[in-house]
C-alpha cells in the first residue's frame, strides 16, 4: 500500500496526505523516512515492519548527507544531518514535527 505525496511513493498503513499512518497520526506526525535498506519512504518503523519483506537497516554516519526525511506538509527533503539539527521544524515551511521522534532515532540512524 502506498500513497503519492509530493511526487514520492510513501508506503504504509492508512497513509494520509501528510504522511500520517495508522501507527502515528497526531497533528505533528508529518514526516516519512527513506529506509536505507530499500530506498522506499515509510511513515514509520512499524509500517516498514508490516509491509516490507526484509529487515530494516540503519543509515550509517558517513551517509548523513543524504536526503532521507520527507516533510509531509511541503515535500521538502531533509538530509539526515539537517534533520538532526532542525529542532523538530521543517526548514522550508516551518511546520512542527513530532519531537518524540527523537526517542526512536536509533531505529533509523547510526547514533
Amino acid at each position: 500500500m502506498y500513497r503519492i505525496i509530493h511526487s514520492e511513493e510513501v508506503h504504509g498503513i492508512e497513509v494520509d496526505a501528510e504522511t500520517r499512518c495508522a501507527h502515528w497520526h497526531s497533528e505533528l506526525d508529518i514526516i516519512a523516512i527513506r529506509f536505507k535498506c530499500c530506498g522506499r519512504w515509510y511513515p514509520c518503523f512499524d509500517c516498514h515492519a508490516d509491509l516490507a519483506d526484509h529487515e530494516p537497516e540503519v543509515w550509517p554516519k558517513d551517509r548523513f548527507s543524504e536526503e532521507a526525511i520527507l516533510c509531509g506538509s511541503c515535500g521538502y527533503q531533509l538530509a539526515i544531518a539537517e534533520y538532526h539539527v532542525c529542532d523538530s521544524t521543517c526548514p522550508k515551511c516551518r511546520r512542527k514535527f513530532n519531537p518524540g521522534c527523537a526517542n526512536h532515532l536509533q531505529m533509523y540512524f547510526d547514533v
